[in-house]
């Protein structure tokens, strides 16, 4: 009977860590195409935030040479001007 027993409890132990095994295999899988989604959507944000970084260098490009543009109309207001004061002067 001992023998018999033992025997039994080995094959419902058995059946408890092949039932285990299943869960573990189930709840990686779950892992796995959690991390595959944040992956995805993690590529997407980075994605996104590269067209910004893009979009925002180019709009500052374009503010630079309208300032700079009219810092040079400023300049050749400013030398006229005072040539016309001289002008008068004399």
């Amino acid at each position: 009977m001992n023998g018999s027993a033992d025997i039994h409890y080995l094959q419902k132990r058995i059946q408890e860590l092949e039932e285990k095994i299943e869960q573990l295999r189930l709840s990686r899988r779950v892992l796995m195409n959690l991390i595959e989604k944040i992956e995805k959507d993690k590529s997407g944000f980075v994605s996104r935030l590269e067209k910004e970084n893009r979009k925002l260098h180019k709009d500052n490009y374009r503010y630079a040479q309208n300032l700079l543009q009219q810092n040079r109309r400023i300049v050749e207001l400013q030398a006229k001007l005072e040539t016309m004061l001289e002008d008068e002067a004399r």
